[in-house]
């Protein structure tokens, strides 16, 4: 399972975190790069892209991207690595960011 995506979805940064407040979540701009290893999460996020493009490889071994103004959904537990360049983008998390458990990055166990 990938990742939903709207492409040309939003057009501010301002517009992005409306959303994720409406949503009761917590929202941030982030700078993001490639990571070394598949992984998942327990918790659900939204991607606002703001610059670059973000590249996402799944266990599956394909690749979406998502380019500037695109909203991306990412359920929790779906095994992913970022890939490609580094991007910007507003990010939004179903849970305060300080009680996110550790790591956030949890391993994929065979």
């Amino acid at each position: 399972m990938n990742f939903p995506r709207i492409d040309s979805y939003f057009e501010t940064e301002a517009q992005a975190l409306e959303e994720i407040a409406a949503r009761g979540w917590h929202g941030f701009v982030v700078d993001l790069d490639p990571e070394e290893g598949l992984h998942w999460h327990d918790f659900d996020a939204v991607v606002f892209v703001l610059e670059g493009t973000a590249s996402a490889e799944f266990a599956d071994g394909s690749i979406e991207e998502a380019t500037v103004g695109s909203k991306v959904e990412a359920p929790a537990g779906i095994v992913h690595r970022t890939v490609g360049s580094s991007y910007r983008a507003v990010l939004g998390l179903s849970v305060d960011p300080a009680e996110l458990t550790q790591p956030v990055n949890k391993p994929v166990t065979e």
